[in-house]
């Protein structure tokens, strides 16, 4: 984390305990991409938040952005060696219709976002680079048990290539 990301989340924090406590997870579903989770909390606090001006008038931009928080949680939760999406996967966890998906798409790859190829014949997206940005425990989570995976694997294939025998 740079040091603003830990301002940042050491404030969000002391949302924790307040009377505003749904806020932090209403921002921490929001950052993590997770849709279902952030409609819900919206649902749920429906109320608090029509009484927010900035967040009634901002709505439409708010939505489109977890979408896009969304898409890069689908990418970033993917193995680097399979990055071909069906978008079908896509329009079930953004929610989106399909020719919503592509504009999302197209969005993504013009502020370069990501860097890929869509493929409608397929009905794929081939992303090869994704924005870095900033993980959450999860992520991180997510991320060290791919390497220890990733690790594994190359160990396994190294002990194999030991046991094989030398050719003279």
């Amino acid at each position: 984390m740079m040091g603003g990301d830990i301002f940042y989340f050491l404030q969000i924090k002391s949302l924790l305990g307040t009377k505003v406590e749904w806020l932090y997870y209403i921002l921490q579903a929001f950052n993590s991409g997770d849709l279902v989770r952030y409609q819900e909390l919206c649902h749920v606090h429906n109320a608090a938040l029509r009484a927010q001006p900035a967040l009634v008038e901002n709505e439409k931009k708010l939505v489109k952005k977890i979408n896009i928080l969304c898409l890069m949680e689908i990418i970033f939760s993917r193995s680097s060696d399979d990055r071909t999406i069906p978008l079908s996967i896509i329009v079930e966890r953004t929610k989106l219709f399909i020719e919503e998906v592509e504009r999302l798409l197209m969005k993504s790859l013009s502020v370069h976002l990501i860097e890929g190829l869509i493929d409608q014949v397929e009905g794929t997206m081939h992303v090869s680079w994704m924005q870095p940005r900033v993980l959450g425990i999860p992520q991180i989570t997510s991320l060290r048990d791919r390497l220890d995976n990733c690790n594994n694997s190359l160990t396994e294939k190294g002990k194999k290539l030991e046991r094989r025998p030398k050719k003279k």
